[in-house]
């Protein structure tokens, strides 16, 4: 703790309890020197423990931790046909069918693909439906165009 001492002025009046009084401010020039030695610190460490060290791992025959799901599609067609995945499915039998499959394989995203000549509220219909069923992950997909780039329309619509 600093202290300040009083100018002797050679009066009488002076005091030694008054000479020394504590400063109430606190210094943080070693503060941010610690902590500027310590962010210097970081940033030489940070790269050396991204950058692994090149092992060759020996080969083994355990099974694989998780398996690569297959991804659920569901497509309209411009002639109205309805498939989930390659198998062609009934629209009252959707929902059943998709609420099976997500209590076997679990919660995942359900892309949905529908032709563009296909009726808005037919699409938002579908969209409902896969909604009834239990996933709460739909992404739509589209075609790239092929005019300007590549450009993808993925849209997740996140149901709630």
């Amino acid at each position: 703790m600093a202290m300040s001492v009083k100018p002797s002025g050679g009066g009488d009046d002076f005091d030694d309890d008054d000479a020394y009084q504590p400063i109430a401010e606190i210094n943080i020039t070693p503060f941010v020197d610690v902590m500027l030695v310590l962010l210097i610190i970081f940033m030489v460490a940070a790269p050396l423990m991204v950058a692994g060290v090149p092992v060759d791992l020996p080969n083994n025959s355990a099974a694989k931790l998780t398996r690569p799901k297959k991804p659920i599609i569901v497509s309209l067609q411009a002639d109205g046909g309805l498939f989930l995945r390659k198998e062609q499915v009934t629209p009252g039998a959707l929902v059943y069918t998709l609420s099976r499959l997500r209590a076997r394989e679990g919660d995942t995203i359900v892309y949905v693909r529908a032709d563009k000549s296909r009726p808005y509220g037919e699409v938002m219909e579908l969209l409902g439906k896969v909604g009834e069923s239990g996933y709460q992950r739909i992404s739509l997909l589209s075609q790239p165009n092929t005019g300007q780039g590549a450009q993808v329309f993925d849209a997740p619509a996140s149901r709630k």
